[in-house]
């Protein structure tokens, strides 16, 4: 056996997109990363393995950007075929291109060193390569969502649902109790030219007519997420009894849309299903605040306000798949957006632990909005951000200067609702073509500048000026439908491309006061955010656009000089 060990300033536990956001986040903000992941692709609930779309919060303009939206789009162009190994790729690149990203795969952390209230090492297992990592941290951040380090390290920590009484909410049960939300095992179908036989499995579940599935629509597009179960049993020790019982389950409702009555599959056949349950809920850490369901209600307005989430407090029935009574959940509003804050990422009595994800502090109603994909993503950028931002001031992460991380976050194109970005002094102090350029509003129509070809935006000093970095918001179109990945294939997919609304190429052009030029030419720009650096003294900055992704507009939200 091998033992490597590491002394970094980050810690981070588990490579779903929180945990990806969280360290991408930390690694560009200077300080170096370990990255833990138990499986051998990232993506969490949204990888190859399990194959749940990315959701995040409803309403106009509310979708989330910064490295969210970065990953979604970088996506959009390099998997044009929407396989779902590409998209771990896709995650995978993006990790190790941070030079301060060290990534183990395949490493499953099974032991803690915890004195005096802090954690001074964890030590993983790697499989694979019979190998222990023992990393050695100032801060460590739990991303797994089962919040594996709340035993190891006798951090304060959730499970199941409170008592109405104890945080005067009205969704959960009269009585607390053990029962959560379960986990689903999604399975993938794909379009033929001709009919296609599926013969079950004798170990499956027969359902013989639509009857058998009451309350549970099944169609060709579904993704099938209402086969769920394990929120009446452990959703962390009874992980492989639950697989059981869903692949039964999976495989009985497919014989039952190919054999059993016209459901439009003849055409169709069964392409991919999930050996690994993707979850919901299990253990949620106590945090130096718990948000519940009256901070959802009432939005969230929060002065320590990092990150929002919007999906309804959708509150899935323990028993899951066997709730017979009604729909399988119920989808209480939630506003949206509604605000979170950085204190429910800190452990109240671990002084060194933070976490991001479906293990935040929140109780059962509040997790059931805040727990969907996109949100943990930005709750990640969010921690990542803060821990940086804690370790290069040499200040513990909850007494931060919460302003200078809220403007930090914004510049990286992270929105946070009710707050408005500052824009640098540079933009502010100089003469510009166009006002709603320099807004430090970054989505709505409102706040968008929209050109046509020959159309330029510039800004203009009275002499030349230093100009270190160059800021750009396009749009990304933030109203589109789709997801990241589909649910199923059709033969032919009309939807799944990059927005027509994106700048794909551009100029930017420095003038000097003697007339020299200075000039960046883009091409096949596929990103939202772009930030440029240059080192140019000039006396005008120019944006030229030159050509979308089909749009005949040109639209863009920032134009911004630093």
């Amino acid at each position: 056996m091998k033992t490597v060990n590491y002394n970094t300033q980050l810690c981070v536990v588990g490579g779903g997109l929180s945990g990806i956001c969280t360290a991408i986040a930390a690694a560009r903000h200077g300080i170096k990363v370990v990255l833990i992941q138990d499986r051998a692709v990232l993506g969490g609930n949204s990888s190859s393995e399990i194959r749940m779309w990315v959701c995040g919060c409803h309403g106009k303009d509310n979708r989330e950007t910064g490295i969210v939206e970065e990953l979604l789009l970088e996506n959009l162009y390099n998997n044009p075929g929407l396989k779902y190994t590409v998209w771990d790729l896709t995650l995978y690149s993006k990790v190790k291109s941070e030079k301060n990203i060290t990534l183990l795969l395949n490493s499953a952390v099974f032991d803690a060193v915890t004195e005096n209230g802090e954690i001074k090492s964890v030590k993983a297992w790697q499989s694979n390569a019979e190998t222990f990592h023992i990393v050695s941290a100032r801060y460590f951040a739990d991303c797994s969502g089962d919040s594996i380090l709340a035993p190891l390290s006798g951090a304060g920590y959730r499970y199941g649902r409170e008592a109405k009484s104890e945080f005067n909410e009205t969704i959960p049960p009269e009585q607390a109790d053990k029962k959560t939300m379960g986990m689903s095992c999604l399975f993938q179908i794909r379009e033929t030219e001709g009919p296609v036989k599926f013969t079950p499995y004798e170990w499956a579940y027969k359902y013989e007519t639509d009857e058998s599935l009451p309350y549970k629509d099944h169609f060709i597009g579904d993704n099938f997420w209402w086969i769920e179960l394990g929120g009446e049993w452990d959703c962390i020790h009874d992980t492989d009894r639950c697989r059981d019982e869903l692949l039964k389950i999976c495989l009985g409702v497919w014989d039952h849309m190919k054999n059993r009555g016209d459901h439009g599959a003849e055409n169709w056949e069964l392409d991919w299903i999930g050996f690994l349950p993707g979850k919901r809920e299990s253990r949620r850490y106590i945090g130096e605040y718990t948000v519940t369901q009256n901070d959802v209600e009432a939005e969230g307005r929060f002065e320590d306000l990092v990150a929002y989430a919007g999906w309804s407090m959708d509150d899935h029935f323990p028993e899951g798949f066997y709730y017979t009574e009604g729909y399988p959940t119920i989808f209480h509003p939630a506003p949206q957006p509604w605000g979170l804050p950085l204190r429910a990422m800190i452990s109240q009595n671990i002084k060194n632990l933070v976490f991001a994800g479906r293990n935040i502090s929140v109780t059962h109603a509040a997790l059931s909005s805040s727990r969907v994909m996109a949100t943990c993503g930005i709750l990640g950028q969010a921690l990542g951000t803060a821990v940086a931002q804690a370790v290069k001031t040499d200040t513990d992460i909850r007494n931060i200067e919460i302003k200078a991380l809220q403007n930090t976050l914004m510049d990286d194109d992270c929105y946070l609702p009710w707050h408005k970005r500052e824009i640098s002094q540079l933009s502010k102090n100089s003469r510009c073509t166009s006002e709603i350029i320099r807004s430090g509003l970054d989505r709505g129509e409102e706040n968008c500048w929209i050109g046509k070809d020959g159309d330029t935006v510039e800004y203009i000093f009275d002499r030349d000026t230093h100009v270190s970095a160059i800021r750009l918001i396009f749009d990304s179109d933030l109203n589109r439908k789709d997801h990241n990945m589909p649910c199923c294939y059709p033969l032919e997919e009309t939807g799944y491309k990059i927005s027509e609304t994106l700048i794909k190429s551009y100029e930017i052009s420095g003038i000097k006061t003697d007339g020299t030029v200075c000039t960046l030419k883009i091409e096949e720009n596929h990103q939202r955010f772009v930030r440029l650096n240059v080192d140019w003294n000039v006396s005008k900055i120019r944006f030229i656009p030159k050509s979308t992704y089909g749009c005949k507009e040109f639209r863009v939200f920032s134009f911004e000089i630093l």
